[in-house]
């Protein structure tokens, strides 16, 4: 423990002195001492939407960068500084160190910010601080596992052996979120990607589960097959409130690589729109929720074209993507949401709630550092209710109640970026998203529940710079 302290300070302190000598001298290729690496983004820029609301210290992201799920508050056009454009702002540190044989330690422990605010990253806060404000005066909030931990990405060790796979125990992306990370066109980026945006697809189906605490994973490559198997026996303050399983299958032959992917969840939270926590602040009457059992099916896969005779090769990269959810109706009433917030179960998923998701895309990345990117998402919702039984007249149909009627979303999205070297990029790019029917319920100029739609245009350039 002493000899891991001792590392882990003085790569710490190395960053902190490379950083402040940054203007003078370029970022050095890696800020590693022994087993020990530290790394960072930092992603800002300026932003423009059609459509939208003010920018938050707290939420992921800063904006509400989509339609989809959001306050609802729309008041108007939103011009301002932006930041975690295509990637969130994140600090971290990894450990990989030889032990015998084959076997290496490992660790990683990592967290986002938002770099415009300085504070770790906390949706559930962006939430509360709105409670019981009225549309058009909120600032930007939204569900996400991100809920002012101080890793709110993860935290976990374990070992790894090229013959045995690896086990790693603690907070840990879910399985489906980590094949996200390879089968999105657009990275998981927040402005441009709705499976970045919202860890709606990450989490079966509800936000706070894509990342689980309390969680094992092993995972084993031999030749092109791959495999891993995940655990969670969940906790009454975390997004997972009783356990989790997932299971993941995948191959890469050539330039194609497919992965089906298995997830199920018992006791997964979802946080309702601040407008359901009426006018009291924290803790009473704590943060509106419904609990939910979700199961998802995914299937997705890419095909790398490359071109040229260079060393470093021009590359294509074709995507395509399938998902199925089901929200089913969970016994679980009380609990915490992540970050330890109380919540509020008052009323539950009734009925099966289902969620169909496609997504394609595609990304040329040409050796001279600039890539071009193009993506289309689509998610397609049933009707269903919430109430406080599974029978009965207490139950809230689709008219009565947000986000529960048959409705559809669309997006759209276009980004230019230029590799200036391993550490600094520069991009720009465009996003057209739309949400229709019961997806649209409690925007302005809807019919409540039922009909109607609403649409965002989201422009930004910004830039990263990586350590």
């Amino acid at each position: 423990m002493k000899r891991f302290s001792y590392r882990a300070a003085t790569a710490i302190g190395l960053s902190l002195a490379c950083a402040s000598a940054m203007a003078a001298d370029p970022i050095p290729d890696s800020l590693s001492l022994g087993g020990v690496t530290v790394y960072g983004t930092v992603d800002v820029g300026y932003a423009y939407q059609s459509h939208g609301v003010p920018l938050s210290s707290q939420l992921p992201g800063g904006l509400e960068y989509q339609a989809f799920t959001t306050t609802r508050n729309y008041a108007g056009s939103v011009s301002t500084v932006a930041e975690s454009g295509l990637e969130q702002s994140k600090i971290g540190i990894r450990v990989a160190e030889p032990i015998a044989g084959d076997f290496t330690l490992i660790a990683t422990a990592e967290t986002g910010f938002n770099p415009l605010s300085g504070q770790l990253t906390d949706a559930c806060a962006s939430i509360a601080n709105n409670s019981g404000k009225a549309q058009g005066q909120q600032t930007a909030n939204a569900d996400s596992s991100r809920c002012g931990q101080a890793f709110n990405s993860v935290l976990f060790g374990g070992a790894s052996s090229t013959t045995l796979g690896t086990l790693t125990i603690g907070r840990q992306n879910s399985l489906q979120l980590t094949a996200l990370t390879v089968y999105d066109p657009q990275a998981l980026s927040y402005a441009f990607s709705f499976l970045g945006y919202s860890g709606f697809d990450g989490g079966a189906g509800s936000t706070q589960a894509a990342r689980w605490d309390n969680s094992i994973k092993y995972a084993y490559t031999g030749g092109p097959v791959r495999l891993a198997l995940m655990y969670s026996n969940g906790g009454q303050d975390t997004g997972i409130l009783h356990s989790a399983f997932g299971a993941e299958l995948g191959a890469s032959l050539g330039g194609l690589s497919v992965d089906a992917v298995y997830e199920n969840m018992n006791g997964a939270v979802n946080l309702r729109s601040s407008f359901d926590n009426g006018a009291n602040p924290l803790p009473t009457p704590g943060l509106a929720a419904y609990i939910s059992d979700d199961t998802s099916y995914n299937l997705m896969g890419k095909y790398t074209f490359e071109f040229g005779e260079s060393k470093i090769k021009d590359k294509l990269t074709l995507y395509a993507g399938y998902s199925h959810m089901q929200k089913a109706h969970s016994d679980y009433t009380t609990g915490s949401a992540e970050g330890n917030y109380p919540l509020d179960v008052g009323i539950n998923i009734n009925n099966s709630a289902e969620y169909g998701m496609e997504w394609v895309g595609a990304r040329y990345a040409l050796s001279s550092g600039w890539n071009f990117v193009g993506a289309f998402y689509h998610v397609s919702q049933n009707s269903w209710t919430i109430g406080k039984g599974t029978t009965g007249t207490d139950n809230i149909g689709c008219s009565a109640a947000g986000l529960l009627c048959a409705g559809d979303f669309y997006e759209a999205s276009g980004v230019v970026d230029y590799i200036i070297n391993k550490h600094y990029d520069v991009y720009g790019g465009v996003n057209y998203s739309e949400v229709t029917d019961g997806l649209a319920n409690g925007f302005p100029g809807t019919t409540v529940g039922t009909a109607g739609s609403e649409n965002e245009v989201t422009v930004m350039v910004g830039f990263r710079v990586k350590f």
